[in-house]
């Protein structure tokens, strides 16, 4: 997208009566930032939601030095904005009713990326963290992108997992992405761009203020198939972002802990009132599988639902599978005994990777290949 293209979305954000919802009014009837500022006072109050008052707006608009400011001070922090129009802008998040129209971004983002956020308290205890970096670290190791919000605690222990396994990892901030907060993570700030992101609905240079930080909440649930909650108190954010996440249609895991720790009350409550009790990724990856495969037809799953258990004292089953797809088939066939790379497997089958993954994902679960640091595969012995 052009320079002055971009600064035309960031222009139409700073307008007065230009939130979320009329931005994407505005996109769904005009096609462009740079249509709608083309367009007539009549056109404008035609739109759904759009009164006068916003249309004059819009047309007397004329801080364009500060919107071509923005992009300047973007490109010399190495960062860059992303439009819900760009294949690249988190495509669960487009599903929310209020998405941003654009992220800024330090860092990658990746198509048809399988997201799970992992969330908690920020006064974790240290089975709390220990939980947490074990399934973050499992869930990068299956190929799976873990969000959180680089808070303490929690959010800081899931980052370090997915980091540990050379895995993707996405920060969403409730500030700036040029603000580290808290600063005590100012080491996790630098290494998550190298294995994935830092996002942020908010401009450059603005502060981690308290009341961001809900609205902050619904982009990582929004991004993500499923959230778990690790750890919570009664009236933790974790739990705000679990809410989030049912309005959504996402699934909300939660973590059991200790009867007599304050931590546990939010994660058991969330259990009594319905979510997915977790002891591993595997009970994670069992669960969303079925989401994957009705946004990626060509490859079919059928995951067993706990509640079809007879016997709930035995472990979780694998999921069972219909008929193998020709995806799964083209997979097995390329695969040996000599580990290979997902991208030689991309570039060998012709399968694009946001359908490679989850394939090799239900082949991983059915235990027919192993999946090694680094991304590689092969089958299992």
């Amino acid at each position: 997208m052009e320079h002055h293209d971009l600064a035309c979305w960031i222009a139409l954000k700073a307008v007065p009566g230009v939130g979320n919802t009329v931005f994407r009014n505005l996109l769904d009837a005009l096609g462009s930032p740079r249509q709608v500022f083309k367009s007539s006072l009549h056109r404008l109050t035609a739109i759904p939601a759009i009164g006068e008052v916003t249309a004059r707006q819009i047309l007397a608009f004329d801080q364009w030095d500060k919107a071509e400011n923005e992009l300047k001070q973007l490109e010399k922090f190495r960062s860059c904005l992303v439009t819900c129009q760009d294949p690249l802008y988190p495509q669960n998040l487009l599903q929310i009713y209020d998405f941003p129209p654009f992220l800024y971004v330090k860092g990658t983002l990746t198509a048809g990326e399988i997201a799970i956020a992992l969330v908690g308290s920020r006064l974790a205890s240290p089975y709390g963290r220990f939980t947490t970096e074990k399934l973050s670290r499992e869930l990068a190791l299956s190929g799976i992108t873990v969000v959180s919000g680089l808070a303490r605690g929690i959010d800081s222990a899931a980052h370090r997992g997915a980091l540990s396994a050379r895995g993707r990892t996405i920060a969403v901030l409730g500030c700036g992405i040029d603000i580290v907060y808290p600063p005590e993570n100012s080491r996790l700030y630098e290494l998550i761009p190298e294995q994935g992101a830092i996002i942020s609905e908010y401009p450059l240079g603005t502060p981690p203020h308290r009341l961001n930080f809900p609205a902050r909440n619904r982009i990582i649930s929004g991004m993500s198939y499923g959230v778990v909650v690790v750890e919570a108190g009664d009236k933790s954010g974790s739990l705000i972002t679990a809410r989030f996440a049912l309005e959504q249609g996402r699934e909300v895991f939660a973590v059991p802990g200790a009867i007599d720790a304050s931590g546990s009350r939010g994660t058991h409550k969330l259990i009594r009132d319905g979510a997915r009790l977790v002891e591993s990724a595997r009970d994670i990856i069992a669960e969303i599988l079925p989401q994957i495969s009705n946004q990626t037809p060509p490859v079919i799953f059928a995951a067993k639902k706990n509640s079809e258990l007879t016997n709930p004292d035995k472990p979780t089953p694998l999921p069972e599978f219909s008929t193998m797809d020709p995806a799964q088939s083209a997979i097995l066939k390329l695969l040996s005994l000599k580990p290979l790379h997902i991208d030689e497997l991309a570039a060998a089958s012709g399968i694009a990777l946001s359908s490679l993954q989850p394939g090799l994902l239900s082949l991983e679960l059915q235990g027919l290949i192993l999946k090694l640091p680094g991304n590689n595969y092969k089958v299992k012995d």
